[in-house]
Formats: C-alpha cells, structure tokens, sequence
C-alpha cells in the first residue's frame, strides 16, 4: 500500500505541474502585479502556437511583455465600471493579450509575461482568475475552470491560474 500510495502522490503532482500557472500567486490590492504565466508544455504531443490570457475585471492599466518570435495583440474593451490609476479615471483598457504564431514544443517550457495594477477596491482575501487558452494547431486546452465556493482547485481538470489579493501593507486608511 505505500508504493501505492506513493505513485498516487507523485501521479497528483505531476498533473499539478501540468497545468498553466502564474509564478507568483498572490499580491497586494492597490499595487502593480507581473504575472507571469508558466506554460509547462504543448497539447498531447503538439506544439503551441497561441496563448490567450482573459484579463479579469479589476486588474487595469495592462502591458503585456513581447516575445521575440511570437506576434502580440491587445483585445481591449469596456470595465464594468470606471477606476482610479495613477490619478486618472479609465474605463477601458485591455481584456485579453493574445501571442500567437510562436512555437512551443510540447516537451519545452516558456513563460509569457504582463503587467498591470489591481484595483485598490478588489476584496482582500478572495482570488482572482485569469482563465488561459493554449491553442496548439487543431487541438486547445483551456485552462478556464473556476472552482465554485469551497471548491478546491485541486478538484477541477483544467483550473484557471489564479492570484490570493492580500491586504496592501502599510495602509493607514
């Protein structure tokens, strides 16, 4: 029963490392996020060629980082309502940044990068997804799943990357 047990136990954490994931996952309300999202690998044998990131609502003011080699696109759109950045009230920006035309294999890693700021309004405490489809010619995984509450992560089969808001610290307010 231990080497069962044990196979069990590494068997679950390699389907971990198989997800897309962000590699810091969790910051503070009111400051600026990178997050960087860590591709583990292509589509049952088939190499990536797009990544597309859905930029949840709250996270404002994003810049995605090129990729030498992959094309970049900014998809933007309306917030559900207006927020305050760097003294300024915006109401649109962007809401999903697409690289596409690249080659992942699908026994390489890669990363790809954005930055932005979380509103100061967001709810400390909760998460916030960034649902990722990885497109690999004909085939996609989508890693869209946001577990329901008090549902776990570790309970779906194709979870969203997400990131903890914490409190900002030093806030006298």
């Amino acid at each position: 029963t231990f080497i069962i047990a044990t196979a069990f136990v590494i068997s679950g954490a390699s389907a971990a490392f198989a997800h897309i994931t962000l590699e810091r996952g969790e910051a503070p309300v009111g400051s600026t996020y990178k997050a960087v999202f860590r591709v583990p690998h292509g589509c049952d044998g088939k190499a990536t060629n797009v990544v597309r990131v859905q930029i949840p609502e709250g996270f404002i003011g994003v810049k995605p980082m090129p990729k030498p080699g992959w094309t970049l696109e900014k998809v933007k759109g309306a917030y559900a309502k207006s927020y305050e950045l760097y003294g300024a009230s915006i109401s649109e920006g962007v809401k999903e940044v697409v690289w596409k035309g690249g080659s992942l294999g699908d026994d390489e890693y890669d990363e790809f990068v954005l930055r932005g700021s979380l509103a100061a309004d967001l709810p400390i405490g909760t998460m916030l997804y960034f649902p990722v489809v990885q497109e690999c010619g004909d085939k996609a995984e989508r890693w869209i799943e946001i577990p329901a509450v008090g549902q776990s992560e570790d309970e779906l089969e194709l979870p969203a990357p997400g990131l903890k808001l914490l409190e900002k610290a030093g806030d006298d307010e």
